[in-house]
């Protein structure tokens, strides 16, 4: 889901910053320019880790600022559809459950939470399955899979959840599951020999 990549830019120092350290000058331009904004190649851009920058500028006629060429290593956010995260519930709605996933929170929606008829407490904020009682809540913890992705450019984008695949679900649910499956110890036979 994270990657960290490299770009080249080009970067306008305007004169005021004239003076000021060029590489913490960069930085900040490209910031503002990159920090949380999507871009369709990258995804969501978490933020800029490192940048180097050409000292040598070029000056354009009617212009104050000096333009230098850069290499910035971006660490970015990108979940691709059928990989599999953790991620902590953080809202319950009548239609699923957000789960914040990196930088950005993902829709599980309720018919992809589990193979149950799922009733919505709206006082209490928990989604509670019918036959098997299982309840999700804020602040629980899930594992899923990405199966759907729209990141477009801007600072917008949607990812859509499921838990409805073995292994997945409520970290709590998944527990339980292995270890109803995990073999029982045979109990020790009565040793013969008279005792």
């Amino acid at each position: 889901m994270f990657i960290l990549t490299e770009i080249e830019d080009v970067v306008a120092i305007p004169p005021r910053d004239f003076g000021k350290p060029l590489k913490k000058v960069a930085l900040e331009r490209l910031r503002e320019g990159y920090e949380g904004k999507i871009l369709n190649e990258l995804g969501y851009v978490v933020m800029i880790v490192d940048v180097e920058v050409d000292p040598i500028g070029i000056l354009l006629p009617r212009d104050g600022s000096t333009y230098h060429r850069a290499k910035a290593k971006l660490l970015c956010f990108y979940p691709r559809i059928q990989e599999v995260g953790e991620g902590e519930v953080v809202e319950i709605t009548e239609f699923g459950a957000f789960i914040r996933v990196g930088p950005l929170d993902a829709l599980l929606h309720i018919s992809q939470i589990m193979d149950d008829y799922i009733t919505y407490d709206e006082r209490h904020s928990i989604l509670t399955g019918k036959k098997t009682g299982r309840k999700l809540e804020v602040g629980d913890d899930v594992r899923f899979r990405v199966v759907a992705v729209s990141l477009t450019h801007g600072t917008t984008g949607k990812v859509g959840v499921t838990t409805r695949q073995p292994y997945l679900g409520k970290i709590e649910w998944i527990r339980e599951g292995l270890e109803k499956e995990a073999p029982r110890p045979k109990k020790a036979e009565a040793v013969a020999g008279g005792k």
